[in-house]
């Protein structure tokens, strides 16, 4: 329409071939006219119209090869301009079957037949849309790697010319040797599952003939065995993730038992000690007591009555060692402590301690009385006894002090050493090492 006209460039108006109303170009004076034109203001040639198309654009598109050429003499970097969907002058030509201006076109630059637009069609994609041979045989003879190109839907030249039912197309393509006739779209389907969806023509009759004599086939053919290999690496990930899971199971089960069997086993231990501390606090007590109540008792000086006796001697020593035996099992059970908590363990040293001093007391007090009870012309029994609980007493506190200055220095070296570990390995490491070392016995 001469709306559309009045709104394009002047060179785009020529290049179409036309110009103002009244005026009629042949091909010589649209030649003559675009150079007056271009004379003038060269930079008309890189002008876009109102259809976002350069005067090259539309020359190619309409078929004018000498103003193509003109323009290309003129600027050879218009073949670089495209409009806003990515399409330049070749890929209009391809389209239009013009193949003399794809020669053109190709001829200032080979690589041009790479180019793609915005749905990553390249000039071939357009080209085998038409009906020209030539145009695709000139595309291929510029760059032959260019029928693998996919654009964006993974659609080769092959998929497009088989879907527009081009039959002499196809048979070109499908004799290269670059060409893969099973090649996939990305709605996974061959060139042979397009041309079996076409209506029944003889075109379409014709595209798979060709297709079959090169081998093409069906996409659930071509990947049968892909398929199944699927199939087999799901059902391996699904028995590993079964048998992961099992296991996850079992050791979470071992471990509730095995925390079980060390509960059990903590109680065992606190009822069995428990048990000897009462027994031996029981033995303190009788042995004690026995020293005040001697068989025969005692005269008016306190002193026993068959003090002078072979077997009160045996029952004074005894009942001495009896005593100071059964308060070193007290001092040592109420030392040692299992898996006590911080706060726990602050108590209960404060209470070893006192008890710690209670013994001590108990032990000079019964070696006082001893002096006593024996008399003077005994005082050697008397020493005999404190000699011995004083042994006793001294080698116990002594190795208990021992034990407790180690434990306290092993949890510090425990400490300085969980600190300096990184954050994360360090946690889970020491977190199993406080669940398997639960039931270690340390001195407080």
């Amino acid at each position: 329409m001469w709306w559309s006209s009045c709104s394009s460039t002047p060179t785009e108006r020529a290049s179409r071939g036309r110009t103002d109303p009244g005026l009629t170009f042949s091909i010589s004076p649209l030649e003559k006219g675009i150079k007056v034109l271009l004379g003038h203001d060269p930079t008309l040639v890189k002008t876009f119209g109102q259809s976002n198309a350069t005067p090259l654009i539309t020359a190619a598109t309409r078929g004018h090869t000498e103003v193509v050429n003109l323009l290309l003499e003129q600027d050879a970097s218009l073949i670089e301009l495209s409009k806003k969907n990515g399409k330049n002058a070749l890929h209009f030509a391809a389209r239009q079957g013009h193949v003399e201006i794809v020669k053109a076109l190709l001829g200032k630059d080979p690589q041009l037949a790479r180019r793609t637009d915005k749905k990553g069609q390249t000039a071939l994609h357009m080209a085998v849309k038409g009906t020209s041979c030539e145009v695709v045989k000139a595309l291929l003879n510029a760059d032959p790697a260019i029928v693998m190109l996919p654009d964006r839907a993974a659609n080769t030249a092959l998929h497009v010319a088989t879907r527009k039912k081009r039959a002499e197309i196809v048979h070109l393509l499908v004799l290269l040797p670059d060409v893969n006739v099973n090649a996939l779209t990305r709605d996974h389907k061959t060139a042979f599952d397009i041309a079996e969806g076409l209506p029944l023509s003889e075109e379409s009759s014709d595209i798979k003939d060709s297709l079959s004599r090169c081998g093409a086939c069906r996409a659930n053919e071509l990947n049968q065995p892909r398929d199944e290999l699927r199939r087999t690496v799901t059902e391996i990930k699904k028995d590993v993730h079964i048998q992961l899971e099992q296991t996850r199971k079992t050791n979470k089960n071992v471990h509730g038992i095995a925390k079980e069997l060390r509960k059990l086993h903590r109680e065992g231990i606190n009822n069995a000690t428990n048990s000897v501390t009462v027994v031996a606090v029981l033995f303190a007590t009788v042995a004690f007591a026995a020293i005040f109540t001697v068989p025969g008792g005692t005269g008016d000086d306190g002193v026993a009555e068959v003090v002078h006796k072979g077997s009160f001697k045996i029952f004074f020593i005894f009942n001495a060692i009896a005593l100071f035996t059964s308060l070193a099992v007290v001092v040592v059970q109420i030392t040692l402590v299992r898996g006590e908590t911080k706060a726990e363990r602050r108590v209960v040293e404060i209470i070893n301690k006192l008890m710690w001093l209670a013994s001590i007391c108990t032990t000079v007090a019964f070696i006082a009385s001893s002096y006593i009870v024996v008399g003077r012309h005994f005082q050697w029994a008397a020493i005999l006894v404190t000699l011995i609980g004083g042994m006793i007493m001294a080698g116990v506190l002594g190795t208990m002090t021992f034990y407790v200055v180690k434990s306290k220095r092993t949890r510090s070296i425990r400490r300085r050493e969980k600190s300096m570990r990184s954050a994360s390995n360090s946690w889970h490491h020491n977190h199993e090492f406080s669940d398997s070392e639960v039931d270690r016995i340390y001195a407080i």
